[in-house]
């Protein structure tokens, strides 16, 4: 039986906002203007031959990936836009909506930030000074540095990093008195250890370090793995690799985005950054090992000598660290006050990790009967 009773105007509207509501829960909102994915320009501090521009392209298509077609972040090696150590600055103003790096690359806006990558860190490994980062505090020191700086990013931190060597050399290091006067090439903090122990440093990009060395300009240097020294060709210019090193223990790989353009993405967006950074983060460890030892395997093929430094180096550089340290304490508030967060965390971290922890050389000699790395001879007087 139908009602043929007349509707009220006031009916009639209320309907129609009822129906317009279902109507937009079943269709999703199309933003004016957006006609395609939103693209990242993303450029690394990277040479195109690199491992780590490689992390870099990794971390880019696990977001793509994710993002379903709605975000796509194309990745450019170093130098595409500006020089590697211009990478932070060109986020910042918009030039670039992005990139890929490491925090030592900007110690010189603040020297705090160097305690991201170079020195002991306290003891920790890399993955420790990720979960200090993450959950001791050291993200939101990061950004308080940021902040004060007026740099317009966002950053992420990730991609622990195997303990980096001591460098290629002409000789092998056999004391710290070795160091004296060698023309030699590190960044970030580093360069005040190398100072400290008697080098005249010079802190270039990757790229340059090579070249450097073939022209003289440099006796010795450092740069942070196997693959990314085999693929920018120290073998070509030394034989000889120094193990094992308090310089830089515990770096990391950052990722920048430029603030005002993150802030824009939508909270979906967001996450699929984040969860593709923490992603990254496990694939590049694993990565890095099945990378790192087939090319240290290689580049032993080729005539490259590894040892291992030896321990009154290792000490040297320990000794020399805490002189830094107090130094920049004493200039620095915000060095003072990351290096204590740090250290506080550290305190209980590495007590229970090697408490915990076995020691695997054991297992290693045990199965394999592997050798450590052996140590430099002793020049002769």
């Amino acid at each position: 039986m139908s009602d043929n009773k007349p509707v009220s105007r006031r009916k009639f509207l209320a309907a129609g906002s009822a129906a317009a509501g279902a109507a937009s829960l079943a269709f999703p909102m199309i933003a004016k203007g957006q006609t395609g994915p939103i693209t990242f320009r993303f450029q690394s501090t990277w040479p195109a031959k690199d491992i780590f521009h490689e992390y870099a392209q990794d971390f880019a298509k696990k977001v793509n990936d994710m993002a379903g077609g709605d975000l796509k972040i194309e990745v450019l090696p170093s130098n595409a836009v500006v020089p590697a150590f211009g990478l932070i600055d060109a986020v910042s103003k918009g030039t670039l909506d992005g990139g890929h790096g490491v925090v030592a690359y900007w110690y010189g806006k603040n020297n705090a930030m160097a305690l991201w990558g170079s020195g002991a860190a306290w003891g920790m490994d890399a993955n420790m000074l990720l979960a200090w980062h993450n959950y001791g505090g050291g993200k939101e020191l990061l950004a308080e540095i940021y902040q004060g700086l007026n740099l317009d990013v966002v950053s992420y931190l990730y991609g622990p990093m195997p303990t980096q060597p001591l460098g290629w050399y002409k000789k092998p290091i056999t004391k710290p008195a070795d160091f004296k006067g060698l023309k030699f090439r590190t960044v970030g903090l580093s360069i005040d250890i190398f100072t400290g122990m008697g080098a005249a440093v010079n802190a270039l990009p990757g790229a340059e370090i090579v070249a450097a060395l073939d022209r003289g300009l440099l006796d010795a240097a450092e740069f942070n793995n196997t693959s990314s020294d085999k693929a920018l060709g120290f073998q070509d210019v030394s034989k000889v690799c120094m193990l094992k090193s308090w310089h830089q223990s515990a770096e990391q790989f950052e990722i920048l985005f430029n603030k005002t353009k993150y802030n824009s993405l939508s909270p979906k967006l967001k996450s699929v950054i984040d969860y593709a950074v923490q992603a990254s983060s496990a694939d590049m460890s694993w990565k890095a090992i099945d990378r790192y030892s087939k090319d240290y395997i290689e580049l032993q093929k080729v005539g490259v000598k590894f040892y291992a430094t030896p321990a009154a180096v290792l000490n040297e550089q320990l000794k020399i660290w805490d002189e830094i340290m107090a130094k920049k304490e004493a200039e620095n508030p915000l060095f003072k006050k990351v290096n204590a967060s740090m250290k506080a965390f550290a305190e209980r971290a590495t007590k229970w990790q090697w408490d915990t922890n076995n020691d695997f050389r054991l297992a290693v000699n045990h199965y394999f009967g592997q050798k450590p790395a052996p140590a430099a001879a002793p020049k002769k007087a």
